[in-house]
């Protein structure tokens, strides 16, 4: 008794002292970074976000087989510490049991079925890593990078567990100290027990010490190993969880730097060039990657042969931080440290992302890899004026001119010839009688397509009896390509303008057709003094359609498929209303790709990449539209003029330029209507 206690506890302490240091230098590490927004919402949402994500594995679960695998191996391990109590009594008392509830039959059967629930979980994950090992998948799996050494360690580590605690208990039953004597709930505990029986008594309490002292030892050894892997999100996953934006870290950006060139000294530095830049929140972010790849395999760039996985971004970023903590604790000048890129994360990798946010949503420990690849970004633009060629071209015209493609202001009002009734231009205070301002955006004012988009939706609105008026010549670019390219400067000049603009007409209720400029008024205006009800022309035509104010037509048949915009969907979350719109027209069917709602797949065009060449692997849209081809769909719908643009321009380049149109949902709302439509109208 006196040798298993010295041997257990001695082994406990080495470890407990080894992995607590390790901890504490980890808390040290992540402290090291810059202060970070406000992240502490209150006991009850972070309450409520850690019973959702953490305990209900929400996210985990939408991969059901590997989610249930987790789902149990996670409960599995919360329930067994019970038995690490009962272990670590065992050391001194070889019939302890737990006070009041050590003896319950019940428990006794709870602790074997998680036990059991893991070692079967453990089989699972052996299956879908053999299955989907980067060997024979290469960049197809969501392994490739991963340290998979350190997984199958781990499943190694977490099998001796629960191996070492059913041997001891089994022996424990052989030898009368079991707490839950002779009734067969425990009953993995009991088949073993049967299988060990004949060894005789002595054997058995010899087994019993053996396996009591290896389970703790595993047990605290597995500790040590955890700090200094990548499975540290056993319990980072709670904290970053727990600290981060909430309902999600999707939509607006995390932070709106300071821009003031009268604060701006020598010193001031913009975006992030090295480790140190990041917050701490990024840095826990890094810490609390679990290498699971379930962001890499939804990434377009990554899904498209681009360098970018953003697992992989993390996982460098991560070894650049650790590889740095001299550094970072030591609070030394970093004047001669290289730069982040291209020296940890190559420049292709940086400006292949389409701020999609994939990566977001789909990540089981809410890391929020956009806001890093942005950070970068802006201090690529703003500090070393390195960014890719043609995108000099879209910043000097939305400087100049106010737009992307440098038309300028005069031009925003040639979509108006188009229509058969008057738009209010705003040119003072928004009249008692305009129930909206209609934002119409660079895209739906300049480009062709886009125009079809505002013409129909305008026609829609008027048909309605929406009242609603334009600010024409006074609008302007929200900002939006030129915040997601790294240019903060450059947009928030123009959001303070717009801002200035939209309070001075008075602007309170703003219908916008673009979801990029719908993200950023709603999502990124209001940290700069912008504050405005946001609706989507998707939102609002829903709502006309379903209070009878706007009743479809009879005259479309066809089969309809939806490509859920990024910024209107993941971003935004409004996926149901452009569905519903659809649905209320008659002779629609429609017919869903693979990947749409929360899961839908990027066109391409966000986070600047609309102007910016597509160079490497395959294009993403390419990629889109033949997913929508496959279903075979007469029309590709959908409800952002960018999102028509890339869309229309890969179903011509596949050839189907006259089988399959692409229309936004306000469009077929109008076909519906119109027996006889024009080629113009069509769009």
């Amino acid at each position: 008794m006196l040798a298993r206690i010295i041997i257990g506890l001695g082994v406990s302490a080495l470890c407990f002292a080894v992995a607590g240091r390790r901890f504490f230098w980890l808390s040290q590490l992540v402290r090291a970074g810059q202060p970070a927004p406000r992240r502490w919402q209150g006991f009850r949402k972070v309450s409520e976000v850690e019973v959702v994500e953490v305990a209900g594995q929400r996210k985990l679960l939408r991969w059901t087989v590997p989610g249930l695998a987790h789902f149990f191996t996670m409960w599995g391990f919360t329930v067994l510490l019970l038995t690490i109590i009962e272990a670590y009594g065992s050391l001194f008392q070889r019939n302890f049991h737990i006070p009041l509830i050590g003896t319950d039959n019940w428990l006794g059967f709870v602790e074997d079925f998680f036990a059991t629930a893991v070692l079967v979980s453990l089989v699972v994950f052996s299956i879908i890593r053999i299955k989907n090992a980067p060997s024979r998948k290469e960049r197809a799996s969501r392994f490739y990078g991963s340290h998979l050494g350190a997984a199958w360690l781990v499943l190694f580590m977490i099998s001796l567990v629960i191996i070492t605690l059913l041997m001891y208990r089994a022996a424990q039953v052989n030898t009368g100290y079991f707490p839950y004597g002779h009734a067969k709930w425990a009953f993995a505990s009991h088949l073993i027990a049967a299988w060990l029986h004949p060894l005789g008594t002595g054997v058995n309490s010899v087994l019993e010490a053996t396996f009591l002292i290896l389970n703790i030892a595993v047990i605290t050894g597995f500790l040590v190993f955890v700090s200094y892997s990548k499975h540290l999100h056993i319990f980072l996953a709670p904290i970053n969880i727990g600290v981060s934006r909430r309902p999600r870290a999707l939509g607006g950006l995390d932070k709106t730097p300071d821009m003031d060139m009268e604060h701006v000294t020598e010193d001031t530095v913009f975006g992030v060039g090295k480790i140190e830049d990041f917050t701490w929140k990024q840095m826990l972010d890094f810490a609390t990657c679990t290498e699971c790849g379930r962001c890499q395999s939804v990434c377009p760039a990554w899904a498209t042969d681009k360098p970018l996985s953003p697992k992989l971004l993390i996982m460098g970023l991560r070894d650049n931080m650790f590889a740095s903590a001299d550094r970072l604790l030591s609070g030394e000048s970093s004047g001669d440290v290289a730069t982040l890129v291209p020296t940890t994360i190559d420049p292709d990798v940086l400006w292949s992302c389409t701020t999609c946010g994939s990566c977001v949503e789909q990540c089981p420990v809410d890391i929020e890899h956009v806001d890093a690849i942005i950070d970068m970004r802006r201090y690529e633009v703003l500090m070393e004026s390195r960014f890719p060629s043609e995108a000099s071209l879209l910043l000097r015209n939305m400087e100049n001119q106010g737009d992307p493609w440098g038309l300028g202001s005069s031009k925003r009002t040639e979509w108006l010839g188009a229509l058969d009734f008057e738009v209010p231009i705003i040119d003072g205070p928004i009249p008692d009688d305009v129930e909206y301002l209609y934002w119409v955006g660079c895209a739906g004012s300049l480009d062709e397509r886009g125009r079809k988009q505002v013409e129909s939706t305008a026609r829609m609105l008027h048909r309605a009896g929406v009242t609603f008026g334009i600010l024409g010549p006074r609008e302007s670019c929200t900002g939006d390509p030129a915040r997601r390219m790294g240019n903060e400067y450059l947009f928030q000049e123009m959001a303070k303008v717009n801002i200035a603009t939209l309070n001075e007409v008075g602007a309170k209720k703003i219908v916008a057709s673009c979801p990029h400029c719908f993200n950023t008024m709603k999502n990124e205006y209001p940290s700069l003094g912008g504050n405005y009800e946001m609706i989507h022309h998707s939102e609002l035509l829903s709502h006309l359609v379903a209070s009878g104010r706007l009743v479809p037509g009879v005259s479309y048949h066809g089969v309809v498929t939806y490509h859920d915009p990024c910024y209107l969907g993941r971003h935004n979350r409004v996926f149901d209303e452009p569905r519903n719109v659809l649905d209320a027209i008659p002779g629609v069917k429609q017919v869903e790709m693979g990947r749409c709602r929360e899961k839908g797949f990027c066109c391409g065009a966000g986070g600047a990449r609309m102007w910016m060449e597509e160079n490497i692997g395959t294009r993403v849209n390419m990629n889109r539209t033949h997913e929508a081809l496959d279903t075979g769909a007469d029309v590709i719908s959908t409800a952002c003029p960018f999102c028509m643009i890339m869309l229309d321009d890969a179903v011509k380049a596949n050839g189907k330029g006259d089988e399959v149109s692409v229309l936004d949902i306000s469009q077929l709302v109008e076909r519906s209507l119109q027996p006889a439509i024009s080629k113009q109208n069509e769009g």
